[in-house]
């Protein structure tokens, strides 16, 4: 990848709401309670990150309308939407979130699909600003480009190609079902396979031994400056040194990332055991639709962690995250 790559739930909801598996890094279902080292490692059922806007409605009209995801939950000031099955992005309005709208926007999301240039004239005829033109060359690991959303959040659109950096990541991806889309103008050729959301560092060996130890996961694509784990079925977690990508490591990151799990209680006790510092001192569900707790992660990032509950308001959410438990 090019140098690219995270609500309050846990106090707002709750008011009124960069890549192997958690199980080891081939094939296995990343839904299940994974052994590693000796202990079990909480599900993981999708990956999710907040992005913070002054605007959400509009925010909310370009994922909606110009990206084709679908709206699973609305709160009203929250807005989680499907990007690929098991990876979702949730839009907050920054004047009830943890993050404002002004801090740094420390983070890419990548879209991986096999449609980059698709995407590329989309976009482009749809007026969507872009930084650069297609990147396509013979004999790269991957190819895209990167989009720019409403406030300044970078999307890149990337693709995996064969070769020898990616030889543990092909046939995860070649299992994936790719998304296509849930409505606006989207042309339905264009699909999803997955995420990666990529993450800026100072010291990227030090994140790689945190996140290895935190999520029980094993190295699944070396870039040399970049590393990839996975997390979630199709949602992928990437380190950025930044002193070499789209973003430097900054101290302020307008960015939550979020791990969506059927057993909040569990990683609850798994992140107090490996000594983080806990935002929440416990877990909240004031608003009674998500259980929830928010640590801080190595170098400013903060960590959340959500179950879902059965609830209105939870109905279109609950049985996707259901099906990734049962895959």
């Amino acid at each position: 990848m090019r140098a690219t790559t995270s609500i309050r739930f846990a106090a707002v909801m709750l008011v009124g709401v960069h890549v192997a598996s958690c199980a080891p890094a081939e094939t296995e279902p990343v839904a299940e309670e994974a052994e590693v080292g000796g202990a079990t490692v909480p599900d993981i059922q999708a990956l999710n990150a907040f992005y913070y806007y002054a605007d959400v409605e509009a925010a909310w009209v370009f994922y909606r309308d110009v990206l084709g995801f679908e709206t699973v939950v609305d709160y009203g000031f929250a807005k989680i939407m499907r990007v690929a099955e098991a990876s979702y992005v949730t839009l907050v309005d920054a004047e009830q979130g943890m993050h404002s709208a002004d801090e740094p926007k420390s983070v890419t999301l990548a879209i991986v699909t096999e449609e980059v240039q698709g995407w590329y004239d989309y976009l482009d005829a749809a007026g969507v600003p872009l930084r650069g033109q297609l990147n396509v060359s013979d004999g790269s690991a991957h190819d895209g480009f990167v989009a720019v959303d409403p406030e300044g959040y970078f999307l890149e659109f990337e693709r995996f190609n064969p070769h020898d950096e990616n030889v543990q990541l092909m046939p995860l991806l070649a299992e994936i079902t790719p998304l296509g889309p849930a409505g606006g103008d989207r042309p339905a050729e264009l699909r999803v396979q997955g995420t990666v959301y990529w993450l800026y560092y100072s010291d990227i060996p030090a994140m790689e031994s945190f996140y290895e130890e935190l999520l029980g996961v094993d190295l699944l694509v070396d870039q040399g400056w970049a590393k990839v784990y996975r997390a979630s079925r199709t949602g992928f977690v990437g380190l950025v040194d930044g002193t070499r990508g789209l973003h430097q490591a900054t101290e302020q990151k307008g960015v939550t990332l979020s791990l969506i799990t059927s057993d909040v209680e569990a990683w609850f006790e798994r992140v107090k055991a490996q000594g983080l510092e806990l935002r929440t001192q416990d877990l909240t569900d004031e608003s009674g639709r998500v259980s929830v707790f928010v640590a801080y992660g190595a170098e400013g990032y903060f960590l959340e962690w959500d179950t879902f509950l059965d609830v209105e308001g939870n109905e279109r959410l609950l049985p996707l995250l259901a099906a990734e438990a049962g895959r």
